[in-house]
Parts: C-alpha cells; structure tokens; sequence
C-alpha cells in the first residue's frame, strides 16, 4: 500500500499599505513598490506555504533609503515561521530530542525538510532575545532566601551553579576553566553584587566553600547536606557489615567440597543441618542495603530477611541500632535544644567507639560539622532545606543534554544553551492567567494540535 502524499495548501498574506513607520525611527514612508517571497509553515500533516506580499517604502528620514514591512511571526529574510522556531525550541528544550531525532519528528510530523545549520540557527535566533538581566531581577524579586551551590565538570571545563530549592528554578552559572576558591570567589561575589544575600546556604563537604561563605555573607547559615554525610555514615557502616560477613564466612571453612552430585541421603543430611555459614554470609551481603534503609521505607518481607540477618550474625543487630540512631537525630521535625542529648550520647558510647568501622563514622560527627549539619533547624518548619538535592537535580540534566544531545566542547555552544534552559524555567514558573469564563465551549477546548494548525 502506497503511502498518501501530504495534502500542500497555499496561503496569501499581504502587507503592503501606502505607508508604512520606519522600524527604526518610526517616521512613515510612503510605499514606492511591493515584492512577493514564500515562506513554510507549519501545520500538522500538511504542507504551508505562505505567500507574502510586502511593500518597499522610501524613508523620509536619514535612517536609511528605503525599507520593506515586517510580517509579525516572520524574520526578514527568512525562509521558515517563527513558529517553526518555536517547534523546534519545544522539542529541543521539552521533550529531550537530539538534533538527529528532531529532524525525523519534524519531517513526520509536519513535512519539514529542516538542515542542522537552520537548527542552530533557532538557538541562536532564540538567544538574542533572552535578557539575563530581565531574568537576574525576575530572580531577586522571586529569591526566597536559601541557595544551593553545586559544580559540574563538562570535561575540561567546570560550570558553577547556584539554584534556589524553595522557588525551584536556578539563580546564576559561571563557566570556569578550574575549580578553586578564586573562580569559587568571583562567583560568589557576583552573585552577592548583583544583590542576593541569602540567610542559608546549603554545599556538600567541599573544602571550598567554608571560608569564603563566612567572608562573603557572615550573616548567612551554612548548612552542609545531610545526604551527603548520611551516605558516608552508611559507608563505613556497609564497610562494617564487609568485615562481619567475611568474618562469618570464615567461621564455616572446612575440608573442600567432594565434586560431584551428592547423594540422597547426602542431600538429607544437608538439610536437617541447615544453610551453610557460607551461604549465610553470602545472604548477608545480598541484602546488606536493608541495614542503612529507613524503617519506612521497609516492607514486610524486607523485615523479615533483616531478622534473618540478625538471626546469623547477631553482632549486625548493633550496627543497625547505629543507623537508626543517625537517622534520629537529622528529623526534620526537631529542634535544636532536643538534639544536644542524643547527640552527645550517640558520639560518646563505648560501644561504637570500639568498633573501628563505626568510630570512623563518628569521626564525621563533629562539633563543628554538626552546627553545620542541623543549620536547617533554624529555619521555619515548612522552609527546612536540608540536602542540596535541587541544584544535583538540576546539575544531572544540564549533564543528560551535554552528553546525549551536543557532547559540547565549546564555551559558546554551552553558554548558549544554559541560557536557553534558564529562560525555559522561567516560562514554566510564570504565572497562568486566570480564563475568563468557568466553562469552554466546544470552540474553545483544546486539540492535540491546535498551537500549529494552519493560520488559513
């Protein structure tokens, strides 16, 4: 079965009045000839073409000689839409599409033969028109006091990324060559000129931030994420459960195995004597992660296999009491008057500072560190900012598009689209205006394709 051939439809558009205002001046011209060109559309399904008739004018200023009229949605000169822009901007910046798959979509879609210097030009196109500093005042009036700083390393290069998880969108980036405390310093410092003074700052244990945080903004709390403490807390714990679960399997090293089947009554044997402390020890290391998991987040056969775990090796019981432990004293729910206590009882037990393994996690609970840690309990219950989770989420898909889309390796090309992702997510956070009536006639609801249907 041969396949249809899309249904091509011609639409006139004429803008050619006796005058016209110069675009520079506004002065207006009186019209001295008109030009016809062709411009695509876009339309799903069909082919668009649109007829433009546009008049020549003679300026009656010093501006220029003459001057033809602008079409609104056309660009002078160009052979495509804007909303053929727009498709490919929503498609690049919404819906995750490489240049390669985009050029398929819009060909299936809506007929377009579109060329990768076209693509390229749309970004560019749509970066003159962001204004970082309309969007640098749009996030201070939108600031709601807490920052999240984070670095992402594009191979040679490293972008600095400052986001606010409250209002969720990012304030400021910088690319930089190197990652040390003097590009660390300027940027902090341009966000601090540019009039953001935060009451939190929440880092991850990087050594960069402590001091220039406490000389920049002294007024601000430092908080360090809790994730990312937790996560080496429950390192040296696993590293713990490693040394038990060898330990035990040590315990069940005997004569080697015959090779071979084992017979009936062999077989019989072995089950009346039960599991080996081999196999124990390899279900202890299967299940490892139910010993730093949150209890709720366990379901009723995970609790089942950790008393098993216990049943094996009781020694496990105490390093789970230890995790459990930890996890108290971070609830968010707390304050700070009701963490002294547990605290001071959690780093000073003799029994977890005999085990090696745990007393190198304590190690990590410091005086100073714990300030840090549990800065959040200072703030009001429904703005306790404790990880800097936004801005790892934010880095991981700024990451996603540099390695599936472009692989850049250019300052211009990742500049460029650092932009185009900030005014993304100023779209998105703007506000929607309220429709005017309560009920949409059939008219007016929405189709699948309504924003590119034909203009005709």
């Amino acid at each position: 079965m041969e396949a249809l051939e899309p249904r091509a439809r011609v639409v006139q558009r004429h803008c050619a009045p006796r005058t016209y205002p110069c675009p520079r001046c506004g002065q207006r011209g009186r019209r001295k000839q008109t030009h016809t060109r062709v411009v695509r559309d876009i339309a799903y399904g069909e082919i668009v073409v649109l007829e433009l008739t546009i008049g020549e004018y003679r300026a009656r200023c010093s501006c220029c000689k003459t001057f033809r009229a602008q079409v609104d949605g056309i660009e002078p000169r160009a052979a495509y839409t804007n909303r053929v822009r727009d498709a490919v901007l929503d498609r690049l910046l919404d819906d995750g599409m490489s240049m390669e798959r985009l050029r398929a979509a819009l060909q299936r879609d809506f007929c377009l033969d579109l060329s990768d210097g076209f693509l390229y030009d749309c970004l560019d196109w749509k970066v003159r028109q962001v204004n970082m500093a309309d969007y640098r005042r749009w996030t201070l009036e939108h600031f709601s006091g807490t920052l999240c700083i984070d670095e992402l390393h594009l191979g040679h290069r490293i972008l600095l990324l400052a986001t606010d998880p409250l209002g969720d969108f990012p304030v400021a980036f910088a690319l930089v060559r190197a990652n040390d405390q003097d590009h660390m310093r300027r940027f902090l410092q341009n966000l601090k000129h540019s009039g953001f003074w935060p009451h939190v700052v929440v880092t991850d244990g990087s050594s960069l931030y402590p001091a220039l945080l406490a000389e920049l903004w002294p007024q601000a709390r430092h908080q360090l994420c809790v994730f990312h403490v937790l996560q080496d807390i429950n390192a040296c714990v696993l590293d713990a459960v490693r040394r038990l679960r060898r330990q035990h399997a040590a315990k069940g090293a005997g004569r080697p195995k015959r090779r071979g089947r084992l017979s009936r009554a062999q077989q019989r044997a072995r089950a009346r004597r039960g599991t080996t402390k081999k196999e124990q020890a390899y279900f202890i290391w299967k299940h490892r992660h139910l010993l730093v998991t949150r209890p709720d987040h366990l379901n009723g056969r995970q609790r089942r296999e950790l008393s098993q775990m216990f049943r094996y090796v009781p020694a496990l019981r105490q390093l789970r009491q230890f995790v459990l432990q930890v996890y108290r004293l971070f609830d968010p729910s707390r304050r700070v008057r009701q963490l002294v206590t547990p605290w001071v009882n959690l780093v000073d037990n003799p029994t977890y500072l005999a085990d090696p393994d745990l007393a190198r996690a304590l190690g990590m609970l410091t005086p100073e560190k714990f300030e840090k840690m549990t800065a959040y309990l200072d703030s009001p219950l429904g703005q306790r900012v404790r990880t800097n989770n936004h801005v790892e989420r934010t880095n991981r898909r700024l990451r996603y598009w540099e390695k599936v889309r472009y692989k850049w390796r250019r300052r211009r090309t990742i500049v460029r689209f650092v932009v185009l992702a900030f005014d993304r997510w100023r779209q998105h956070h703007a506000p929607v205006a309220p429709a005017a009536t309560t009920q949409a006639t059939p008219s007016t609801q929405p189709t699948r394709h309504k924003r590119y249907k034909s203009t005709a």
